[in-house]
């Protein structure tokens, strides 16, 4: 299998390289059937995804059975502010170009997108099959990402996930350790819920499905939801840190984004299809903070 995986240098990225090296995910997956594909990592230095005859051409050159598209613009008040047309530029026009070039040598094609797609306002997990109402330009980018993959591709998975930490790179996890190192005090909102996600079984997931026809939306995450607030009281417990957590309002911590009050995701395709194998996410942040190196 001749694999793409674009966006690689990021938390995902690195979870997926990781995983096709050692044969199997911290889940206990075993990839050795992957392990002797011909993988190309590339990240902007090898190609911007927003150039459409760049991509097209780098796809057909590479003949590939499968593009995971890990490439996305995460900063969420960046797009917000000052980064608006970059958003649009890497998150749907990256996502189109992609899916146009997939289609045209008849590749699969893996989509990474977000709970950002949804207003944030529900009391109940969303399911893939609910409407979409984005609230931010972030959330406007990667819903606008998914539309151009469903209409430009025809072997598609769309993964929604959310609350994502991995090894490399900055994740909330990794400011809360440090954070809780340096200053002995945390304070952490506790009106935002949804699902903590390690990327590692995240990667893993994508993996399962790349081998599979069973195309379509998915949802992603941790299994259990909580509040940031939560989410830290449980880092620090499990890191040893001698440091406390106090909660506070999102209006304490006003940002130029409106953040989702609850952003939590059900995982009913997965459970539906190839299995819903994601950790619950107190055990998994539990194995992520006895190997994460600071």
């Amino acid at each position: 299998m001749k694999i793409l995986v674009t966006g690689s240098n990021g938390q995902l990225g690195n979870e997926i390289k990781s995983i096709l090296s050692a044969g199997c995910s911290e889940i206990g997956g075993n990839f050795t059937h992957l392990s002797n594909s011909d993988v190309d990592y590339i990240d902007i230095e090898q190609l911007d995804i927003s150039l459409i005859d760049d991509v097209v051409a780098y796809v057909k050159n590479g003949n590939y059975d499968v593009i995971i598209n890990c490439a996305a613009l995460t900063n969420v008040d960046g797009c917000e502010t000052n980064l608006s047309d970059l958003a649009f530029k890497v998150n749907a026009l990256g996502a189109r170009n992609l899916a146009i070039a997939a289609d045209k040598i008849g590749a699969k094609l893996v989509h990474v997108s977000t709970d950002y797609v949804f207003d944030g306002n529900a009391s109940k997990p969303y399911k893939e099959w609910d409407k979409k109402d984005p609230q931010s330009v972030y959330g406007n980018t990667k819903s606008l990402g998914e539309d151009y993959v469903r209409d430009f591709c025809k072997k598609y998975f769309i993964l929604r996930t959310s609350w994502l930490y991995g090894y490399v790179g900055k994740n909330f996890v990794k400011t809360m350790l440090n954070a809780g190192r340096k200053n002995g005090s945390l304070k952490v909102v506790n009106d935002q819920r949804g699902n903590p996600t390690n990327a590692n079984d995240l990667a893993h997931h994508i993996l399962k499905l790349i081998t599979t026809d069973e195309y379509g939306i998915y949802h992603c995450t941790g299994n259990g939801e909580c509040t940031w607030f939560e989410f830290t009281q449980k880092i620090i417990e499990y890191s040893g840190i001698n440091a406390t957590v106090t909660p506070c309002s999102s209006s304490e911590f006003p940002t130029p984004t409106k953040r989702p009050s609850y952003s939590g995701l059900d995982n009913m395709m997965l459970r539906n299809t190839i299995g819903d194998e994601m950790r619950n996410w107190q055990d998994a942040l539990k194995d992520y903070i006895k190997k994460v190196k600071l």
